[in-house]
């Protein structure tokens, strides 16, 4: 080895000396060439207008800007398969950029579409999406869910008139189409649906509301009976700092209800984050209670008061963390005044807009299939092919069709209960922590609710930004809050028959409590035996079948709020979800009772101040609340109890 090594050494170093060209040598191979124009670099190398060539597409792809009756024109989007004749217009209004709705590098539509609308395109369809004035592509001034033309609206448009100018011109326009039009749109989407129904134009045949945006103070996303979401702290930069997209509030932590509670009053944290800059947050910052601001744009009001023929699907999921009160709201509305006939409900296993995407399961709960793509393909494209394309459907649409999550099917029903008095069966907080559809014996229980260690409303770390957390927390399992010394729990044994709801129960509340205001959290659950072979990652499981939220000073009117009278009883009664649900042998049902839900609802400081929003650190103080049983006062949960479903094979 010592012998070959120089000789292998002086072998490499030849290699090497060999290889390398000197730069004498490679200047000898270059000769000088004159420049040409075609070298010239001038003006810009984007070009001013650029065309993708698409004869491998199989539609087209059309910008176009719809004039309105004042002047402003809204963007609009039309994806149109190639040779389309005689196909019917599918449109979304929306203020999350229309241009966002599909991934336009591939050449076929069902691909570039999102996954929602890929049976659309399988049905043939022209799929249109517009920017709702003022945002993205639109002109105009934005307005949030801009109110319709009157006291809180002076101008001559709103959503309405946009709506029928948009489907005007669109009737009159799309030479590949058949002039009939239908229109859909989840969220605050589904509230432009709505808002298109309250003056629909001739052309609009057929509409679908998904977890419409309805009444913001009673339920859906603002507040829940008066209290604020502070999730939506995110949501107003986002929308309303620019025509684009916002920006939601910094974070200097990880721990959502870390950082919201170390920022005060959600006052504090907008005040400290710009918000006085945003119109929307000022008026509803400045109206806290139920005024004419938020009476004047409840729009289950407003579509029984301009009722339309349309045939519309209202649809709503059964565990839809954000809008879970409009759609049911209006179905029954309408209902009540006689124009049921041309309004379907649907409420699936799902949580918000779940309906739009894939729904094999929701959280630990897994369904038969895919629910939310079973039902556009065999229910909601072939109610809109009904009037769009004079298809009838295999199967006639359901008037209300409502997933059974315990049994795991959907039940359709000729007509749906809703919430009725006399369909009610209390079920009784007792005395050792009872439930039972008997009286109770007299009694109270009590707790200490403190403001500065407020009950999460999910387990810990809470991140809002998180979807698989935000989307299913109304499904968590609530085991996460039974050594909780605010939260009190009541459970029946285990039963030995199923008990059967099919309706909205009702949270009926007699407490006292040290402090002049607070809140009331009401959870139903359904409490899995110890063991549970199929699954046994559900063994115990405390699944929440209806979560809501009420605010103690609204317990007389939702109008004129009044201090609670400290130490007496008083009574606090609201709506839980709607369900259709069956609570199986070998369960338990149990009735959560607590103070605070946070972050994702602002604490209550339960002291009396005029506005919450602007609530002083002193002003939050600690409050032991009592739950009253017996005579004094029943509390219970009311449940829409059947012995024998309505739901038809």
């Amino acid at each position: 080895m010592t012998t070959r090594l120089p000789l292998l050494l002086a072998a490499l170093c030849l290699l090497n000396s060999a290889s390398v060209v000197s730069p004498a040598f490679s200047q000898d191979r270059v000769q000088p060439t004159p420049v040409t124009h075609d070298m010239v670099q001038t003006g810009s190398d984007i070009p001013s207008k650029w065309k993708r060539p698409e004869t491998a597409y199989d539609y087209t792809r059309r910008e176009v800007m719809i004039p309105m009756r004042d002047g402003v024109k809204l963007f609009t989007v039309l994806y149109i398969p190639k040779n389309a004749q005689g196909l019917p217009l599918l449109l979304e209004r929306t203020p999350y950029n229309a241009g966002t709705f599909s991934k336009t590098t591939s050449p076929h539509l069902r691909d570039a579409v999102w996954s929602a609308n890929r049976e659309w395109v399988d049905d043939g369809y022209i799929l249109v999406y517009q920017d709702v004035r003022g945002k993205y592509g639109s002109e105009g001034d934005y307005v949030m869910t801009r109110p319709p033309i009157g006291p809180l609206n002076p101008t001559k448009t709103d959503d309405t008139t946009d709506a029928w100018d948009s489907i005007d011109w669109l009737s009159k326009n799309v030479p590949e189409s058949n002039n009939r039009i239908g229109i859909i749109g989840s969220s605050y989407d589904g509230w432009t649906v709505t808002m298109a129904l309250l003056h629909p134009h001739p052309a609009m045949k057929v509409a679908a509301p998904e977890s419409p945006m309805i009444d913001g103070w009673m339920g859906d996303d603002w507040f829940h009976y008066g209290a604020f979401r502070q999730v939506n702290l995110d949501y107003f930069p986002e929308q309303s700092s620019v025509k684009g997209e916002g920006t939601a509030v910094p974070r200097w932590g990880a721990d959502d209800y870390t950082n919201f509670l170390e920022a005060g009053s959600a006052g504090d944290l907008a005040t400290a984050n710009g918000f006085e800059q945003i119109g929307f947050w000022n008026r509803l910052s400045a109206h806290p209670a139920y005024d004419a601001f938020w009476q004047g744009q409840a729009l289950d009001r407003l579509v029984v008061e301009h009722p339309s023929d349309v045939p519309t699907m209202w649809l709503q999921g059964l565990w839809d963390q954000e809008d879970m009160y409009g759609a049911i709201h209006c179905w029954e509305a309408l209902k009540a005044v006689g124009h049921a006939a041309n309004n379907h409900l649907v409420m699936g296993p799902w949580y918000h807009s779940q309906v739009n995407g894939a729904a094999e399961n929701l959280g630990p709960l897994k369904w038969k299939g895919d629910t939310a793509a079973d039902f556009r393909r065999d229910v909601l494209i072939p109610f809109f092919d009904t009037y769009l394309k004079d298809r009838k459907p295999a199967q006639p649409t359901p008037h209300v069709l409502i997933y059974n999550p315990a049994e795991n099917h959907w039940d359709s029903f000729a007509d749906w209960p809703g919430a009725s008095s006399t369909q009610l069966k209390p079920l009784y907080l007792q005395a050792s922590n009872g439930l039972a559809f008997s009286d109770a014996a007299a009694g109270e229980d009590s707790y200490v609710s403190d403001p500065a260690h407020p009950v999460p409303f999910t387990d810990r770390p809470v991140s809002f930004s998180g979807h698989a957390q935000w989307s299913t927390w109304l499904v968590h399992d609530q085991r996460f809050v039974s050594t909780r010394t605010d939260v009190l729990s009541y459970e029946t044994p285990a039963l030995t028959e199923a008990v059967r709801i099919e309706g909205a129960p009702l949270a009926d509340i007699f407490a006292r409590t040290t402090g002049t205001d607070g809140d009331f959290v009401v959870k139903l659950i359904d409490v899995y035996p110890p063991t549970e072979p199929a699954q046994p990652e559900m063994g115990g499981y405390e699944l929440p079948v209806g979560i809501d939220i009420f605010r103690g000073r609204y317990r007389e009117s939702f109008t004129h709020p009044s201090p609670i009278p400290a130490g007496k009883v008083q009574e606090y009664k609201f709506r839980l979800p709607t369900a259709n649900y069956t609570f199986r042998p070998g369960h338990r049902i149990m009735v959560q009772v607590q103070s605070t839900l946070f972050p994702l609802y602002d604490r209550n400081p339960q002291t009396w101040v005029s506005n919450i929003f602007f609530a002083k650190p002193g002003d939050f103080q600690k409050a032991t609340v009592s739950i009253v049983r017996g005579s004094a006062g029943a509390s219970a949960v009311l449940l829409p109890v059947v012995k024998v479903s309505t739901a038809q094979p």
